[in-house]
């Protein structure tokens, strides 16, 4: 009793502390796609599950599943606490380690989880890790806000162990997470103080974000960046500043070739997937979200995107795409 009176806490401070002035109008219902593009009616002040929230705190069943070039369609399911299932593995620690997290009503099979690791595995021989966290993500929406930062924590807990077997270094991983699944990497890169070499998020989610201290921030990483593509009035992204360096391809609300907000937010995991391969995907540096909006951005420029552990920038970015691959 005690400790699911502390969760319920720690979620209602969640939701309490505001982190900034902007304010987001949401309806109380909202449309919200699942990971097939399916539509689902949202009631944002449901009252979340906690007892599923605490359950998964007790005995997480998430799973990683390794992907290299060795098994590129055939996953190998790695353990925490099982040192047998890291080193029988193909993991290789002198390989960089990229991690992918999915969103709401989503799994393992879903994207960005296929697109984005072909778009790797082309690339380089990494340890591509997916991490399927559906029974949380498969609960209501506020149920899996509620859970998001166990879920990351319980990542950042797996990667310590997986730092500890193999010696692989934090300076090669790369934490990458797609709507509620940004935020999930934020709070798995907070659990490993900070020294993941890059956290991105795609088009973080938005709706009960915008003043919850969970959610993604610049110190979650040494590099953190943003990709906004659906970050209008009434978006399923969070539409404003959370990383050292924040991209809004074409302005960040709406996107060439598309007419809903599924399309606009999906974008965001299709041009990154896009910038593995290619260099064409640059941002100039805008002074504030007016220049964003008004398209007049004009400062230094910085790539989108891409696999390089090294990038560094910081500031509001705006860039104009094509309407297809490669954008």
């Amino acid at each position: 009793m005690k400790t699911l009176l502390c969760l319920c806490l720690a979620v209602y401070t969640a939701f309490a502390v505001p982190l900034e002035n902007e304010k987001r109008q949401y309806s109380r219902f909202i449309e919200f796609p699942d990971g097939e593009g399916n539509p689902h009616t949202v009631d944002l002040e449901e009252q979340p599950d906690m007892k599923l929230v605490e359950d998964e705190l007790r005995n997480s069943n998430n799973q990683y599943l390794l992907f290299t070039r060795r098994n590129s369609a055939s996953p190998q399911t790695l353990r925490i606490n099982n040192a047998n299932s890291i080193t029988s593995s193909n993991f290789n620690a002198r390989n960089p380690t990229v991690v992918v997290a999915h969103g709401w009503l989503s799994n393992q099979n879903t994207n960005p989880n296929p697109i984005l690791r072909n778009a790797f595995l082309r690339r380089a021989d990494v340890n591509f890790i997916v991490l399927d966290w559906r029974r949380v993500a498969a609960s209501t929406y506020p149920t899996a806000v509620a859970g998001v930062p166990g879920v990351g924590r319980g990542l950042g807990q797996f990667l310590n162990f997986l730092n500890r077997v193999t010696g692989a270094p934090f300076n090669t991983m790369h934490l990458i997470g797609f709507s509620l699944g940004a935020h999930v990497v934020g709070n798995a890169g907070r659990e490993l103080g900070g020294r993941a070499a890059r956290v991105t998020g795609l088009d973080p989610a938005g709706p009960l974000w915008h003043v919850n201290s969970n959610r993604l921030r610049r110190t979650d990483g040494v590099y953190v960046e943003g990709i906004h593509t659906d970050g209008g009035t009434t978006g399923l992204g969070i539409g404003s500043a959370v990383a050292d360096a924040d991209f809004f391809p074409n302005g960040g609300k709406s996107q060439p070739g598309c007419s809903t907000s599924l399309c606009n937010h999906n974008r965001a995991f299709e041009l990154f997937a896009a910038s593995i391969a290619n260099t064409h995907l640059v941002g100039n540096q805008c002074s504030n979200m007016l220049q964003v909006s008004s398209n007049t951005c004009r400062g230094s420029r910085l790539v989108l995107g891409n696999d390089n552990l090294n990038k560094r920038g910081s500031g509001l970015f705006r860039l104009n795409t094509g309407r297809r691959y490669p954008f």
